[in-house]
């Protein structure tokens, strides 16, 4: 990345709330996700703007949430083999956490918090400009840029199959929440999709559920 990071800064982007619960008295990497998700959603935010002068915003907020979201994010985190430098309580370790999407995904967004904490806003725009690049991609030739709850929908009643309704779940605690919703038509489960919202949840279920159908229907 290029960064010359402050070691207790770079340490503590890494140190998840388990570690810091075992260990006691240390301070969790929260608050620097806290900044790095608002960092990270002004700076997607600008290059989409910039990228693409043509698509309005009804284009570009679905784009956006193709982007920053837990899945996403985790993704990149893999990447980075983040996972295997987080500081997990032994809980978390022995149940998969290094490789968890919601912890990875929060990693990311506290080392991007750290990030422009050391460099400021331009070397970290770059740098998730960088980052976020391929999964940029992905997401304009998946489509993603079309609402998958409206195209679902849509699907659906050219099929005739009724309207699409979601089961959501929630875990984790306030702060901290997971959701995973379930896209049901005409009484049948067709996919689910997680997240870190319930809008999140839903639209990843709705656009794997429209895969589905899709292929479906041409067959």
């Amino acid at each position: 990345m290029g960064v010359d990071f402050h070691p207790q800064l770079l340490e503590l982007a890494l140190t998840h709330r388990s570690f810091a619960y075992e260990t006691g008295g240390v301070e969790t990497n929260e608050r620097l996700e806290f900044l790095g998700d608002s960092v990270l959603g002004l700076i997607v935010t600008a290059e989409l703007y910039r990228r693409f002068p043509d698509l309005d915003e009804s284009r570009l907020s679905p784009l956006r949430s193709g982007i920053v979201n837990m899945r996403a994010l985790a993704d990149i985190a893999r990447t980075l083999h983040l996972g295997e430098y987080i500081r997990l309580g032994k809980g978390e370790e022995v149940t998969g956490g290094r490789d968890k999407n919601s912890l990875l995904a929060d990693a990311l967004e506290a080392l991007i918090g750290a990030i422009y904490l050391e460099t400021g806003i331009e070397k970290t725009t770059a740098i998730v400009a960088s980052l976020i690049n391929d999964t940029l991609e992905s997401a304009m030739a998946k489509g993603v840029a079309l609402d998958g709850k409206t195209a679902l929908q849509e699907l659906t009643a050219a099929q005739g199959v009724g309207s699409p309704e979601y089961v959501v779940t929630e875990s984790g605690p306030d702060h901290d929440k997971s959701f995973v919703a379930v896209a049901m038509v005409g009484g049948c489960a067709i996919a689910q999709g997680e997240g870190k919202s319930k809008r999140e949840a839903e639209q990843f279920a709705a656009r794997n559920a429209y895969e589905i159908l899709s292929v479906t229907s041409e067959s």
